[in-house]
């Protein structure tokens, strides 16, 4: 494996575990007035559309989702739903218990380190209070950029904030949104993660077409980057 100056991680399933939506969805559909199977439906249905920023910040997205749902909620009430989504994306995230050394170990060897994730609104607020975020050099958020993986826009705007180009970038990702497929396109080396939890994980347009190598564990990353010397015979 070629010395990387900088690795790059997907967030959702990557530096987390598992994600599905927790109980704690049922609060913001309540506040809505609709069924929560409803509002994930339309959720679902409309992630890329969301996740790219289209309708504009966390409470004009939810009016536009509540057009969808046929609901009609007072200004408080979407102010109330967007608080509710967000502690419910936030009780969602839990991240890996190697993420934080990982990153750390990556940062003492020299390597560079960020974040490129498809998210909405929720991500970029709290991300600043997870353990990570002083890890992480640079954080690119499709929400904020406009675009969503496999678009190379993500991936170059990561290698334009750390002043490096593509092939000096390893990327990983468990492989939702065709990431793994677009790291590649934009001449990044991409590894995926297979840990064993990711078989709950809900992932949008998945890239099961990709066969390069693949991780169990974040903790085989600095294997992957340093490897052991074979002993002397």
């Amino acid at each position: 494996m070629p010395r990387y100056q900088a690795v790059l991680f997907d967030f959702f399933g990557t530096l987390t575990r598992c994600v599905q939506r927790g109980p704690a969805h049922q609060v913001t559909a309540e506040l809505l007035g609709c069924p929560a199977a409803t509002l994930t439906e339309v959720l679902d249905r409309t992630y890329y559309q969301r996740a790219s920023g289209r309708f504009g910040n966390a409470e004009a997205t939810l009016r536009w989702v509540c057009a969808q749902l046929g609901v009609h909620p007072t200004d408080a009430t979407v102010r109330a739903a967007v608080a509710s989504r967000h502690r419910a994306v936030r009780a969602d995230t839990r991240l890996r218990d190697e993420a934080v050394p990982v990153l750390a170990a990556l940062r003492r060897r020299g390597v560079r380190t960020g974040l490129i994730s498809d998210c909405t609104h929720e991500l970029p607020a709290f991300l600043p209070q997870l353990a990570v975020a002083p890890l992480l050099d640079v954080r690119v958020f499709s929400v904020q950029v406009g675009c969503c993986k496999p678009d190379p826009t993500l991936y170059l705007a990561a290698c334009h904030r750390l002043d490096l180009t593509p092939a000096d970038c390893l990327y990983v990702g468990d492989g939702g949104s065709q990431e793994l497929t677009g790291a590649e396109r934009a001449g990044m080396t991409a590894v995926r993660l297979a840990a064993p939890d990711l078989a709950d994980h809900m992932v949008f347009n998945a890239d099961r077409s990709w066969h390069g190598p693949l991780l169990t564990s974040l903790a085989e990353l600095l294997d992957l980057l340093d490897p052991l010397p074979a002993p002397v015979r």
